[in-house]
């Protein structure tokens, strides 16, 4: 297969973009096997990459990887972001997996996933991590979107924002205003670089919190520098996409 053209430059792939690129272009050598590609930058503290029929028919595809430590994969972009962020973030896939798997073994694969799957799911195709000052933690939380990206503009200069989820990253290679990530709040508090830590992350997925889907919304193209059109405030005036909120929030950090 041929992976659709990347615009590796675009901000939000900057913690990938080393390891996407080789990647890549290690797809367009050989016969288009992403496994293959992904298998040759994997650190080793990730899994192996294999290609999707080594995924038994009927076997459970979390439960697989958690049984067999390799993670089967499909020629096409969202498995080519889902192994991306394996690489960069091997503790916290890790980690996710091995909570899918233990809500499989002891549920099975049913019509609906149960709160904590659910939970999962959405952090591993959607979720976001964010490192910023308290005033833009509050904002965003209270979905106070002209404060966050017009009052308090400055302050992003000492944020940062990494997406997670590989659907998302599929999502914005064609980048729309509604597209939103689903950012994990800190525990206790806690910001700073630790936010963003690979085994400090992993450390923080508790089922029991991750039950009440501790997230909070954010319009990816409404962070500053990631849109051109947002430098002009009325970027903002857009309802369908800057929700308020909505009765009682979620507790800031």
């Amino acid at each position: 297969m041929t992976l659709p053209s990347i615009d590796w430059a675009q901000p939000w792939l900057a913690p990938y973009r080393a390891d996407g690129e080789a990647a890549a272009q290690a797809v367009a050598r050989s016969d288009g096997c992403i496994a293959a590609a992904l298998q040759g930058i994997r650190p080793v503290s990730a899994p192996d990459f294999v290609r999707q029929h080594e995924l038994p028919a009927g076997q459970a595809y979390e439960a697989h990887i958690f049984q067999t430590r390799t993670v089967p994969t499909r020629d096409n972009l969202h498995d080519f972001f889902n192994g991306l962020v394996w690489v960069a973030f091997p503790r916290t896939k890790r980690r996710l997996n091995e909570l899918q798997a233990g809500e499989i073994a002891r549920d099975g694969v049913g019509a609906t996933r149960g709160a904590l799957r659910d939970a999962l799911t959405l952090f591993d195709e959607n979720g976001a991590l964010l490192d910023a000052p308290p005033a833009l933690w509050r904002a965003l939380v209270a979905r106070d979107w002209h404060t966050l990206f017009v009052g308090e503009r400055g302050l992003w200069r000492e944020a940062r924002l990494v997406l997670f989820g590989h659907a998302l990253l599929e999502k914005l290679v064609t980048p729309r205003k509604p597209i939103t990530a689903h950012v994990l709040l800190p525990v206790h508090g806690e910001t700073g670089p630790a936010a963003l830590d690979d085994a400090r992350v992993a450390a923080a997925l508790d089922p029991l919190r991750l039950e009440h889907k501790p997230f909070v919304p954010l319009p990816v193209l409404g962070v500053p520098g990631w849109c051109h059109d947002n430098e002009a405030a009325r970027f903002y005036d857009d309802p369908q996409v800057f929700r308020p909120l909505a009765g009682r929030g979620i507790p800031g950090p």
